[in-house]
């Protein structure tokens, strides 16, 4: 149900946006696109800022429900109700808070350098390689830094050092370095989230500029593509591609969290000294 209304925000606060990016300039006004925007400012301010907060809300809501469910699974349960999670989001709102500033104005500007020299350096190849290394780790990282914040009692940059030293290592330091193992995993579902996000894009698309390039000329469908059952179906397709996007978004963010499990090997001796204790109970 929050994918689906996500969509809808989407579709129905960009729907004017795409109408006005694509319409055509029947009337021979050289800066059509940008006059319109002039005469609606405030309308478009106005509305922008309703739907980016909105947006961020449900993306906050969306990005932090595996966090939460997660940890109730990890802890035991069962039956886990909707009730349940929104709970979890009441009880936690400073926490929320916190970590929405510390990534808002520590993680996203830190990761915004790395990438910005990364691409720099792609003029010597280079960067090619470290875009590849350094996503995939970064994206990790973050994800470590929401559900360690919220699985623990430590502060954001004591969550932030764990995130970051657990891509390399593991607390007890007998195992292996899990690094290649968090990186080729989230690289597989990043590669596989793209090739079907891309199928999904291309076909509203493909139909749109598949009709302005066979359709007869009239003015009406070139001055607007998105009337009638063309923008019915550009639309739907449009929905559907959010739709898809938001769903392998949160597998992603499952994937992350089950990594995250994997390096609290804490976690795993406390389940393994219970079930040890359990031995000759039932006997």
């Amino acid at each position: 149900m929050l994918l689906i209304l996500m969509v809808v925000v989407c579709i129905f606060g960009y729907r004017e946006l795409f109408s006005q990016a694509f319409g055509s300039n029947m009337s021979g006004q050289s800066y059509y696109f940008e006059r319109y925007f002039q005469d609606n400012m405030a309308m478009f301010i106005g509305v922008g800022i309703v739907m980016f907060l909105l947006f961020v809300l449900l993306m906050i809501i969306n990005y932090l429900y595996p966090v939460f469910y997660l940890k109730r699974l990890a802890q035991g349960e069962v039956k886990i109700k909707t009730d349940d999670i929104l709970n979890d989001f009441k009880s936690n709102m400073g926490r929320i808070a916190i970590l929405c500033l510390g990534m808002m104005f520590i993680v996203t500007p830190l990761a915004i350098l790395m990438l910005g020299v990364s691409t720099a350096l792609m003029m010597i190849v280079i960067g090619f390689f470290l875009i590849i290394l350094l996503y995939p780790a970064m994206f990790n990282v973050s994800t470590f830094l929401m559900y360690d914040f919220f699985n623990t009692k430590r502060g954001f940059f004591e969550s932030l050092s764990y995130s970051i030293r657990a891509q390399f290592s593991y607390p007890n330091g007998r195992e292996k370095s899990p690094f290649w193992k968090y990186w080729g995993a989230t690289l597989i579902i990043f590669i596989i989230m793209y090739i079907i996000s891309s199928i999904f894009t291309s076909i509203p698309m493909f139909f749109v500029y598949g009709s302005l390039l066979t359709t007869t000329p009239d003015g009406n469908f070139e001055q607007n593509p998105f009337e009638g059952a063309a923008g019915i179906f550009f639309f739907v397709m449009y929905g559907i591609s959010i739709l898809v996007s938001l769903f392998l978004s949160n597998l992603m963010y499952v994937n992350s969290g089950l990594m995250y499990y994997d390096s609290r090997t804490d976690l795993h001796q406390k389940v393994e000294l219970a079930e040890i204790e359990t031995i000759g109970i039932n006997e």
